[in-house]
């Protein structure tokens, strides 16, 4: 081998090539370079990279003697950093000269042709790859993103895409990477075949795959796009249901996936054996259980003589395994262990309860709460920090703080702490959402047209955790003020307190033909003392003032009141004697009520029960009555996402001393929250104008099949509903035979300005004279 030498026969200048020598030194060649003493180092070519960069790559400085070791290391170093494309080292009468060839840079990324895909999203995804803007080009990076490319457009069910990859170079050594995208047709599922099934008809088993063949509704649901995950997860729905059935030995033998040669259609063949079905012979336990043998027995939810469940024996273990953690086992091991009798076609379970070592809570961490103060976290948690660890309780903080509403998401883990085995820290993450909420409600009728109200209120108010309210309705027949405050810890034990003061005022215009006027002003004091985790109980005292005015073309139900408290009390007989003037009545009303809320999610149930009860008694002021509330709700999943809630209501008011039931207390039925399909407050007896006067006694049901929307914010789910209801006067008689139906389906979503409820029903039972609306739509609505 021949070194090359530059402008040799220059009197005192010699050059001398040391990256070939170098590079023969590497190949075991017997060519070597002489070593030099470096006079100094100089660094040539270089465009965007700093010199100091190189010279921190060199494994030299002046004054060292360079030679063949040093010239090898020196360049693989520099190849290391991905920085350049050539690389030489050159000697020039003692000055290392290190000559360097850039790569080039990626002065941007473009995408031609997608529309599956966003294109911002997808310079972010190519971003962390290594193709993006400024970053070093690298054509081995480019060919991976490439197929990464591919890899999303195929999971996708574009299987005839096409992606053409072209590199321009333009000015300061920069090129730009074009991907030009041809996504051809989504490849759809023709045909999904089951072989080897006796059992269950091939149906029943497709039925319960994610995966389908096109229906009207694969637009949405995209299930006749065939992915690898999907396929995954039915096979293992597939698994989970024979062995939930008893068949303990099924197993799915084969999938095959085949495409037509257009690469328009995809054929999935499943091949399985069912095995024989097991019905269970024993359950034994065994290990550590610290004489609470019968307490973990009892959690067994498959008994001997049952056909095999695998969930059930799943479930128990579980069960097992989180009671072990409330005496503080966080890391008890229970496993099943099966003994087969295959002639029998039976089999018994050994349950191994390994308890592991007991272990305390060291710390309590918090993320993600901007706004809202530790404080307000903290005092929801009924896990203590150097206390034992207790499964049970720290559901119960998750829950909680999930409860307060403050929050879109709520994530609590609970990680062993590395330098110790017997302690773990619980880490919750939270992601806050917006607290005020801006309530709106809405509903159209041919005769009211256009009927709007409306309040705004802010929960966790300045992230202290208190509510403040304030509700304003200015329409022309019914105005209202109410300012609101609620701190949910007035003490320090958790003894909430709410102050709220009103001014509302009614003032109908019936059709032009009837007139009546109630304004009331007070206000009430309550205070709510939990008494355990589930349960609070209420006690307020308020305070209330009522003026009613009538005139001759009043409702009777209206100069009735006037008469009994502005007429000194005497009956109506002439209405234009009595019953028309103005009543000024005053009570104290006393409050006394209960709440009992196990609910996962206060705005988005899909578990749990609801009930309040509610006692309010006014026996001091000029009228005096008492008005009872009961309310009790039930959601409980039914099939996969699809959760039921049922909702009932019965509520009942008298009057007391003789004295009718004020009538400005009346409750009132129809529309959003109570029953959809008919005019909000339109149902019991009417006016001779056709207006409803409400009544004294009022019976709500309702049933909603809810169901989220795949792939959408968990918020935000579509319904199907069954309403019943009606209220009734003091004194009538309450028949079922009176209630109104409607039903429909409707939207519920927690947007950002609060929950929105929108409702489509049908009156299914509607008399004469009843009020019918079959669109509303509501913001702040309950259930």
């Amino acid at each position: 081998m021949k070194l090359h030498i530059e402008h040799f026969t220059l009197p005192h200048f010699r050059r001398r090539s040391l990256a070939l020598a170098a590079l023969a030194l590497c190949s075991g060649s017997a060519f070597a370079i002489q070593p030099f003493t470096v006079k100094d180092i100089r660094v040539e070519g270089l465009q965007r990279t700093e010199a100091g960069t190189v010279f921190s790559y060199l494994p030299v400085k002046v004054g060292d003697v360079f030679d063949d070791a040093k010239s090898t290391t020196a360049i693989k170093s520099l190849y290391a950093t991905g920085f350049f494309k050539d690389i030489q080292i050159e000697e020039q009468d003692g000055v290392l000269v290190v000559l360097l060839e850039e790569r080039p840079t990626i002065a941007g990324v473009e995408f031609t042709g997608t529309k599956e895909f966003e294109k911002d999203a997808l310079v972010k995804a190519l971003k962390d790859i290594g193709i993006g803007e400024s970053r070093i080009f690298d054509k081995a990076t480019v060919d991976r993103a490439e197929q990464e490319l591919k890899r999303q457009y195929l999971s996708k069910g574009l299987y005839g895409m096409q992606i053409t990859t072209t590199i321009t170079p333009i000015e300061r050594n920069r090129v730009r990477v074009t991907f030009a995208v041809d996504e051809g047709e989504i490849a759809r599922i023709a045909e999904i075949k089951i072989t080897g099934n006796k059992a269950f008809s091939d149906g029943e088993l497709r039925d319960l795959m994610a995966l389908n063949t096109p229906t009207w509704f694969s637009w949405y649901t995209k299930a006749d796009q065939y992915s690898k995950q999907k396929l995954s997860g039915d096979i293992e729905t597939l698994i989970s249901f024979y062995q939930n059935r008893g068949y303990l030995e099924m197993q799915i033998l084969s999938t095959q996936i085949s495409i037509s040669p257009d690469k328009k259609n995809i054929y999935i063949a499943i091949n399985l054996t069912e095995g024989d079905k097991y019905t269970v012979s024993d359950v034994k336990l065994e290990g550590d259980m610290f004489g609470r043998d019968e307490e973990l027995a009892s959690l067994m939810l498959l008994k001997k003589g049952n056909v095999y469940n695998a969930a059930r024996l799943t479930e128990s273990t579980k069960r097992i395994s989180e009671r072990m953690g409330n005496f503080g086992y966080a890391f008890a091991n229970v496993n099943a262990i099966p003994q087969l009798d295959k002639e029998k076609k039976e089999v018994a379970f050994n349950v191994a309860v390994d308890a592991g070592k007991r272990v305390y809570v060291r710390r309590i961490n918090l993320a993600g709460n901007t706004r809202t103060r530790d404080e307000v976290i903290r005092r929801e948690f009924r896990q203590f920090e150097s206390s034992w660890y207790d499964g049970a309780k720290i559901k119960a903080s998750r829950d909680r703080v999930e409860r307060l509403g403050y929050f879109d998401d709520v994530k609590l883990e609970t990680p062993e702490v590395a330098t110790s085995a017997d302690q773990v820290d619980i880490n919750l993450s939270i992601k806050e959402k917006p607290t005020g909420n801006l309530m709106f409600g809405a509903g159209y009728s041919s005769a009211e047209r256009l009927t709007l109200s409306g309040s705004v209120s802010q929960a966790n108010a300045f992230g202290s955790g208190d509510t403040i309210g304030l509700e304003i309705n200015t329409s022309r027949q019914n105005r209202t003020i109410v300012l609101a405050h609620t701190d949910p810890y007035f003490t320090d034990d958790g003894i909430s307190r709410s102050v709220d003061g009103f001014l509302r005022t009614t003032n109908p215009i019936l059709g032009s033909y009837s007139y009546y006027k109630i304004q009331s002003i007070g206000g009430n004091l309550r205070f709510g003392v939990p008494f355990s985790e589930v349960d609070t109980v209420f006690f307020g005292i308020g305070v209330e003032r009522t003026k009613v005015q009538t005139d001759f073309t009043s409702p009777n139900l209206y100069k009735t009141y006037v008469a009994n408290f502005g007429n000194g009390g005497k009956d109506i007989t002439d209405q234009a004697t009595y019953g028309i003037g103005t009543a000024t009545t005053s009570s104290y009303p006393l409050t006394v009520a209960w709440q009992r809320d196990s609910r996962d999610s206060v705005l988005t149930p899909t578990i749990g029960r609801y009930q309040r009860a509610n006692l309010e008694l006014a026996a001091l002021g000029n009228y005096r009555y008492y008005r009872a509330i009961y309310q009790a709700q039930y959601f409980q999943p039914i099939y996969r996402s699809v959760t039921l809630a049922l909702n009932g209501e019965f509520d009942f008011g008298h009057g007391l001393g003789g004295n009718p039931y004020p009538v400005f207390k009346n409750f009132y039925a129809g529309g959003i929250g109570s029953v959809r399909g008919y005019e909000p407050s339109s149902l019991g007896t009417r006016t001779p104008q056709g207006d409803s006067q409400g009544g004294a006694k009022r019976v709500l049901g309702n049933v909603e099949l809810q169901v989220p929307f795949p792939g959408a914010d968990k918020s935000l789910r579509w319904f199907t509903f069954l309403d019943a209801g009606q209220v009734f006067d003091e004194g009538q008689r309450i028949r079922y035979s009176d209630l109104r139906l409607g039903a429909g389906i409707g939207i519920s979503w927690i947007s950002p300005v609060g929950p929105l409820k929108l409702s489509f029903g049908r009156a299914l039972n509607a008399k004469e004279g009843d009020k019918k609306q079959a669109f509303q739509f509501q913001m702040g609505t309950g259930f």
